[in-house]
């Protein structure tokens, strides 16, 4: 048995019974100590007391604190034939030291009715001794129980020695259950914070309903599972950054880094620092050794955004990467391997850099797997509605109160060409809840936040599908009547009878409610 000596240290005349038990003792806390496994450590010590002939039939019983019962931990000499032994509260000795918290010792196991021998060893004419093991409360989390190697006299010592190693056994048991504890703690903790993260990047925060965005959301969704180089193209502030990390935390390396870069903030020289690392000396500055993104993220996702912007001369470091994985730092000999999903990202025209020879083709396809098209802003402006409100909550989160947003407000947004797109919409939002101090974001913040209808505002309806669209029981007055002037192009007659009133009747209101007119 690992851990104890070849020579057994028995009891003789020789020897007096405290130097083996103080040597024991040490023992004892070595073995205990050695590691966080429990059940071999107990067994381990078990084992040695029962080779050096100073105890027999030893066993640790452990409470289960959800049924109440207690079930054998560990046992040396005869475990019930594998057969898991369990007693209820209050029954057996182990029963009965349990509820009075304290020390039993029996002098002659044969002559003790409670005693229900369930593992079948023990001796009938020695003596039984079990004491309760505390783990720093009240109640006792277990039973440390077994047979002095003799029955007489020295029976109060053998009584003495087993409740110091009883004693060593509940610190370890104690010790074990709380870091188990915080393991698990720790372990949901984490997995909380996945589900968090994941909600963050995930699907869901990408707003659109549009046939162009449906078509982007089933890309996605299907290139996630893979780990395919993806290329998002679009117009700055259109949301690729969103859409990587949205293909990242729904693929299967969701568990993995996400590391970004954007290649157009760096010069060459710190580009290739920055993704592949340097060794220390490697130029002046660099004190230590430090990795590149691309060890960052190994078993993960690198985001590259901007990777139109690279020089010709970095695309041939890049390009072999991508194709075989492998690098070396700067100044450095020694060739790394790393396991990494990359997403490139780029605003410009690919196709015409390529022909122009300012970008390799050969990288271009490396990098152009799966391309994914985000549609502009403009493109898609039924979706300004849901983006709206959903930019509106999170500026409303950011700020600690209520947010609401009009209907007008929301028109007049729809009618702005958005040259932004989705990042100039959410700094509009941002600005005109900082100027808005009732909470309610109405048209006339939304103009004093700088934003005017574009000169590419779409025609108005048709007077029928206007004047369904003005009967929306979800309007109040004010944005009924706001909602006519702006299909009339504020003429006040061509609002009226939209509105089935004179216009002597809506300039009333216009009037009473506090619209201003604007002049076109």
């Amino acid at each position: 048995m690992e851990g104890t000596d070849a020579r057994p240290m028995r009891i003789s005349d020789d020897r007096d019974l405290m130097e083996i038990e103080l040597a024991t003792l040490h023992r004892v806390s070595q073995m205990l100590g050695r590691s966080l496994d429990l059940d071999r450590g107990i067994r381990e010590v078990l084992a040695m007391l029962h080779d050096h002939d100073l105890m027999r039939h030893g066993m640790v019983s452990l409470s289960d604190s959800a049924t109440g019962e207690m079930w054998i931990h560990a046992a040396v000499s005869g475990e019930a034939d594998g057969r898991r032994v369990t007693y209820r509260p209050g029954e057996g000795i182990v029963g009965v030291i349990m509820a009075r918290r304290e020390t039993m010792v029996v002098p002659r196991i044969a002559d003790e009715p409670r005693f229900l021998d369930r593992r079948g060893v023990y001796d009938p004419d020695l003596p039984f001794i079990g004491v309760p093991l505390f783990g720093g409360g009240e109640a006792p989390i277990g039973v440390f129980a077994a047979q002095p190697p003799e029955a007489g006299e020295r029976l109060s010592e053998w009584t003495r020695f087993l409740e110091m190693v009883a004693a060593l056994i509940a610190q370890t048991v104690r010790l074990c259950r709380e870091f188990e504890r915080r393991e698990t703690e720790l372990r949901d903790e984490r997995d909380k914070l996945r589900r968090a993260v994941k909600a963050q990047h995930g699907f869901d925060r990408i707003v659109g309903h549009t046939p162009l965005m449906r078509e982007v959301f089933e890309q996605v969704r299907l290139v996630s599972k893979w780990n395919t180089t993806v290329l998002v193209r679009g117009e700055s502030g259109t949301g690729k950054e969103l859409i990587a990390s949205g293909i990242h935390y729904n693929s299967p390396r969701h568990a993995g880094p996400f590391i970004r870069l954007n290649c157009a903030a760096l010069p060459d020289s710190l580009l290739e620092s920055e993704l592949f690392g340097h060794e220390k000396g490697a130029f002046t500055g660099a004190a230590q050794q430090r990795k590149g993104r691309f060890e960052q993220a190994h078993g993960g996702t690198l985001f590259l955004d901007e990777i139109g912007e690279i020089s010709p001369a970095f695309q041939v470091r890049l390009l072999r990467v991508l194709q075989e994985g492998e690098f070396e730092r700067v100044g450095g000999m020694k060739t790394l391997k790393v396991d990494v999903r990359v997403i490139a990202a780029t605003n410009r025209d690919m196709e015409s850099d390529v022909a122009r020879g300012s970008f390799r083709e050969d990288l271009y396809y490396r990098l152009n797997v799966m391309p994914i098209t985000l549609p502009a802003l403009r493109d898609r402006v039924e979706d300004i509605p849901d983006l709206t409100t959903f930019l509106v909550a999170k500026v409303a989160a950011k700020q600690g109160r209520d947010l609401t947003i009009t209907d007008s407000a929301i028109r007049l947004l729809m009618r702005h060409d958005w040259p932004g797109n989705v990042r100039e919409l959410e700094n509009h939002i941002e600005r005109a809840a900082i100027l808005c101090e009732t909470g309610t974001i109405d048209r006339e913040v939304i103009e004093l936040s700088g934003l005017r209808e574009s000169r590419l505002a779409r025609p108005p309806a048709a007077p029928e599908a206007a004047k369904a669209k003005l009967n929306d029981p979800a309007l109040d007055e004010r944005e009924r009547v706001i909602a006519a002037l702006e299909e009339a192009g504020w003429v006040q007659a061509k609002a009226a009878r939209l509105l089935d009133m004179t216009p002597r009747q809506i300039a009333y209101r216009i009037k009473i409610l506090n619209i201003k007119v604007r002049q076109i």
